[in-house]
Parts: C-alpha cells; structure tokens; sequence
C-alpha cells in the first residue's frame, strides 16, 4: 500500500516511532500497532495487525468462507471511526481511508484483498490481487492487514480520549501499541481489550 498522507510519512519517520517499528516476520499474535498524528485539524492514522487478530487465520484464503471473512474484515476496517470512536464534540470525518491484507512478501507493495473509501472502481484488479496474494501467503506463512486513514475534525481540542470499539469488533484482539505524534512530540501507549480507553487530556 502507497503512503498518501504527509502527516503519516512525519509520523513514521520520528525517531520514537521508527524505532519501535514492526516487521512482518516479527508481530506478535493479539498485538497490533496503531500510529497517530495529529496537526492542527488533521488526524492520520495507519494500523497493522496479524490475520489471526482480525479473521482468526493466517494462512492464505483458500474457501469461499474464508475469502469472505477477509473481505468482510477489510470492509470494516475501512470505516476507522466505528472502531476508534472518538469524542462526537470533536466533530471529526474520515477524508480518506484504505485497507487491505498483505502477506510476508507482498509487504510494502500494493497486493491482497482491499478496499479504498475514495475509490471503488478497482474490483477486478483487487480480484487479481487477491490471488496473487494467496500465492504469496503460503510462502511466507503468516499475513497482515494494514488500513490508513485521514480524518478532518472541526474541533480537535475536544479529542479528550479514544475509545477503542476495534476489540469488540474483532475479538482475537487482545492488545494495540499505539504511538502518538503531536506538536509537542512522540508518546507510546498500550490499550489493551481490558482497558480500551487511551486517555489524550494533557496531549493538546
């Protein structure tokens, strides 16, 4: 997938953040990670979690059940504001949203089942894709999801937390590493499902 967002390229390059960065081959089942930046009314953000996180398996898609629940997966993830439920006085919109599953040796290209909020005219290529990705996925082992989002709010200052509806949505979840970008520098946090509410007070 093609970085799009400026305030995601600042946020992956900090060096709090670039630090901390995950590979593929080294993601942890249940723990995923969540990168936020926040600049003036612009919010980014970019998740990657393990397959078995979202749909249970890690293999390739190989049934039409499990094809299913990789598309049904990629659709919700699609709608960022259904999992990361922020404060409605914030006044907050998604401007642009994408997500697909990559494998081990897709990562970084632009491969696997997705679904871009600001275009829908891609079915056949992502139906290429899919199979492509397939291919790839029994080689590597193990896949990934990874969604970006951009989302405009009128009132930022009123972001007082985040409340995490991401793990009643997807119940193998049990854990997000999240990294925050702002004017005032890089913070890292752990939501947990036991406790899916990030506190921001004092960020701003």
């Amino acid at each position: 997938m093609k970085t799009h967002l400026p305030l995601l390229c600042a946020l992956l390059a900090s060096p709090a953040i670039a630090q901390e960065k995950r590979q593929l081959d080294a993601h942890e089942h249940g723990v995923g990670e969540l990168n936020i930046a926040f600049d003036g009314n612009s919010v980014a953000m970019e998740l990657h979690a393990p397959g078995a996180d979202i749909v249970g398996f890690e293999y390739a898609a190989k049934s039409a059940e499990d094809r299913a629940a990789v598309a049904s997966a990629v659709a919700t993830l699609a709608r960022p504001l259904e999992l990361f439920i922020l404060p409605a006085e914030a006044e907050c919109t998604v401007t642009q949203a994408s997500a697909e599953l990559e494998s081990e040796s897709a990562h970084d290209e632009h491969e696997g089942l997705s679904d871009h909020a600001d275009n829908d005219d891609h079915e056949d290529e992502h139906a290429h894709s899919n199979h492509a990705d397939e291919q790839h996925a029994d080689e590597a082992g193990h896949t990934e999801f990874h969604a970006e989002y951009a989302l405009t709010c009128a009132n930022p200052d009123a972001i007082a937390e985040i409340e995490f509806a991401y793990f009643d949505t997807f119940e193998n979840a049990r854990e997000l590493e999240v990294q925050i970008v702002t004017s005032g520098g890089a913070q890292a946090f752990e939501v947990t499902r036991q406790a899916p509410t990030l506190d921001l007070r004092g960020m701003f």
